[in-house]
């Protein structure tokens, strides 16, 4: 896939927007910003390029164990990831967002930065909370080849913060599970949920 951001349609594009604000986009302060704006859209939606088999693909360094097994069932959790993203209805940030990923190793191990960095890259995305879940899932399953991955999300939008309704302090907790032992074991499932908090 590898879709390259077009900054430069980005700063024409920001230009006109500054127009239609009704400044001038020639005046100081601003004559450097539609090109600040287009720098800052292409780190900010990095991930926006790459497809979810193609991020897994970037972080999918693995360590191969034998420790695991139907009698050693040891859960890997990295809780508190922090990471940020923008919502794909108003672009309003999605701020505060601190995620946590669980698995079960059955041969693989991945880093642990490599999970810290799927969740950046998923995050740099015109996202929905709900969707951020499912695809930092995905990835972790793809790289871990994992029979149980779970990811626990909780975050502040800015367009219910900041804007709209305007409830500063209200936050959103989502919980993703995958694996056909999380679907059909409700006991271990509560063991990663209770392990996750």
């Amino acid at each position: 896939m590898n879709k390259k951001i077009d900054v430069e349609k980005i700063e024409a594009c920001f230009r006109e927007i500054l127009i239609a604000l009704g400044d001038n986009p020639d005046r100081e302060g601003l004559k450097e910003t539609p090109a600040r704006v287009a720098k800052m859209y292409a780190e900010t939606f990095e991930g926006m390029q790459y497809t979810n088999d193609e991020i897994a693909e970037m972080f999918s360094t693995t360590f191969e164990e034998d420790i695991f097994s139907e009698d050693n069932k040891g859960i890997v959790v990295v809780r508190d990831i922090p990471i940020f993203s923008y919502c794909e209805h108003h672009l309003a940030l999605m701020y505060n967002m601190e995620v946590t990923v669980a698995y079960l190793p059955k041969v693989k191990v991945a880093g642990l930065s490599k999970l810290a960095r799927v969740a950046d890259m998923v995050g740099r995305r015109l996202q929905l909370q709900e969707r951020i879940g499912e695809e930092i899932a995905e990835i972790v399953q793809k790289i871990t080849e994992s029979d149980a991955v779970a990811v626990l999300i909780h975050g502040e939008h800015s367009c219910m913060t900041a804007r709209g309704i305007k409830k500063p302090g209200s936050s959103t907790t989502t919980i993703t599970y995958k694996g056909t032992l999380l679907d059909n074991d409700p006991v271990f499932k509560q063991e990663f949920l209770t392990l996750m908090k």
